[in-house]
């Protein structure tokens, strides 16, 4: 599933191709992909394109509408397969098209997703307000310096019971962390995976860790494992550099034992039983 890395890559390259240009339609080709929104779907014709973002693990576009001079939200959730790209006017939907947005300068936004798990939401403001989801959305682990984020961790972790992986899953931790970068955060502040969150003392370590590894992750164009690219075609290039994350059973690269693999938090677990403990 694309993470922090990925989804800011993506909302990075498709903002060049999209931003101020207007929407034309938008069709949705699969119903299941749209989880809600669909009474707002034609004020979105003659809405010009704002913003493309990320907010954890989600792409949004914000859309300033001239029907009701107002704003919409397209709100996408890409899932493990979901991606974009733009095609030529007229191109015809691929095999796992499950939405077009056609631009009025002639270009085809397609979002497409094989297993179908990804989703959009059209949404007003106050839509996004009363969402549950968007409303717990822990902060951005890079909208702070290491220090806060420490204070941050430090503040969710007292008292948990909880595995520390399980912990920073959460997306009400901090958002936009998966399960790539909670085991190579790990692994790089040596701490256990299975470790109860309240135990932890390298905090500090963690924050700086986890802030590392998705500023060069974002640098190398996220992780590609199978179906990740960006906006433009391209695979990232940090799965090049993990330390451990698919890697079980070879090397540890810092102590060279034999890396091990367990399930926490109910995902498969890479780590070294040698060097973090």
């Amino acid at each position: 599933m694309p993470e922090l890395p990925e989804v800011e890559t993506i909302a990075r390259t498709l903002l060049p191709q999209v931003q101020d240009h207007c929407i034309r339609a938008v069709s949705v080709l699969c119903p299941r992909v749209l989880q809600t929104g669909a009474s707002l779907l034609p004020q979105l014709a003659g809405g010009r394109v704002a913003r493309v973002f990320r907010r954890g693990k989600l792409l949004l576009f914000s859309v300033d509408c001239a029907q009701n001079n107002g704003t919409l939200f397209l709100v996408f959730h890409l899932k493990m397969t979901g991606r974009f790209f733009m095609h030529p006017a007229d191109s015809p939907g691929l095999k796992h098209t499950r939405m077009i947005i056609d631009m009025t300068d002639g270009g085809r936004l397609f979002f497409d997703d094989a297993r179908t798990f990804g989703f959009c939401r059209v949404m007003r403001p106050e839509d996004m307000d009363n969402w549950p989801y968007w409303a717990t959305l822990g902060p951005e682990p890079l909208d702070m310096d290491a220090g806060q984020l420490a204070a941050r961790l430090t503040a969710v972790f007292r008292g948990r019971n909880t595995a520390v992986k399980a912990v920073l899953l959460d997306q009400k931790t901090v958002a936009g962390i998966g399960n790539i970068y909670a085991d190579e955060s790990l692994f790089q502040a040596s701490i256990p995976p299975d470790a109860r969150a309240g135990d932890v003392s390298k905090i500090s370590e963690l924050a700086e860790a986890l802030q590392s590894i998705l500023r060069k992750s974002i640098a190398e164009c996220g992780s590609s494992i199978r179906d990740y690219r960006d906006a433009l075609g391209n695979a990232g290039a940090f799965q090049n550099s993990f330390a451990v994350y698919g890697r079980k059973g070879q090397l540890c690269l810092r102590c060279g034992a034999p890396l091990q693999n367990a399930r926490v938090a109910g995902r498969g677990t890479t780590f070294c039983g040698r060097c973090q403990k």
